[in-house]
């Protein structure tokens, strides 16, 4: 694919003939670069391509489906990753969103649409891409570096994920203010948040874990009840062990966490 600078390029993991039909046509309208595969191929493949979005069909991948999401979206930050398939649950797409996926579009749908919300995760991805000179920000004991989408300690990685790293990303440009839990979303997710919704609380919780480990003396993101978190770097005292706890008030459902697909759909039932 060699297409010119603001081009769109994009692969499709799908087999529906049909389908792909009307949205080829839809991408050569618009002067897109594509190519259709038939199932998942190596990450390193992907980045020879310098894509910018990937959409897939989960079901053509099969078992693998969640961990090739997952794996992808940590080994190319910058790509934007919608899956497009056919009817799926709440806990489905709770867990796909969570495991790295950008969007989620369920089938039959239009082309239309689909195109429209690549271009909204291409121009979210790009926004997110750091600056060419964008040097570290040390925090404590934590060094951010934008251009590896990584923190470390001591020259070690926390091994964030890519939503893990723009969370504290996004927190840490806030230079100690409170940013409140729908404006975490909407910066790192990119749509407003749904009601109940606890995708933020449960990535504080995964990033305070990881920031606890590898700093366990310093504290880092602190809890505003019933407005949001602040990241502002504080030695924590003698005898704190523990990451402060994350917001959890006013949700009658609860969290649902990433692999806990039973749990999301009967959250989901009791919210419906």
């Amino acid at each position: 694919m060699n297409a010119s600078p603001g081009t769109v390029r994009l692969a499709v993991i799908d087999t529906d003939s049909g389908f792909l039909r009307v949205l080829t046509r839809r991408f050569e309208a618009a002067g897109w670069e594509y190519r259709v595969l038939a199932g998942a191929i190596p990450a390193d493949e992907l980045v020879a391509m310098k894509l910018n979005a990937l959409v897939v069909d989960l079901s053509v991948i099969g078992q693998d489906g969640w961990s090739f999401v997952e794996r992808v979206s940590g080994m190319l930050p910058g790509l934007g990753i919608i899956v497009c398939t056919q009817s799926s649950t709440v806990a489905q797409r709770v867990r796909g969103l969570r495991l790295g996926a950008d969007d989620w579009v369920s089938k039959p749908a239009h082309p239309e649409e689909v195109a429209a919300r690549i271009e909204a995760v291409v121009r979210r991805r790009k926004r997110s891409q750091p600056k060419a000179d964008a040097g570290p920000l040390v925090a404590g004991e934590v060094e951010i570096r934008p251009d590896q989408f990584q923190a470390f300690v001591s020259g070690a990685s926390l091994g964030l994920t890519r939503r893990e790293f723009e969370l504290l990303q996004v927190l840490s440009d806030g230079q100690g203010r409170v940013i409140e839990r729908e404006d975490l979303y909407q910066r790192v997710w990119g749509y407003a948040m749904a009601h109940g919704d606890r995708s933020v609380d449960v990535f504080v919780r995964k990033l305070r874990a990881k920031l606890h480990k590898h700093s366990p003396s310093w504290g880092y993101i602190h809890t505003h009840f019933g407005v949001g978190y602040r990241f502002e770097p504080e030695p924590e005292a003698a005898g704190a062990d523990l990451p402060e706890p994350v917001d959890t008030a006013g949700d009658s459902a609860g969290a649902i966490e990433a692999g806990d697909v039973a749990g999301a759909e009967a959250a989901s039932a009791e919210r419906g």
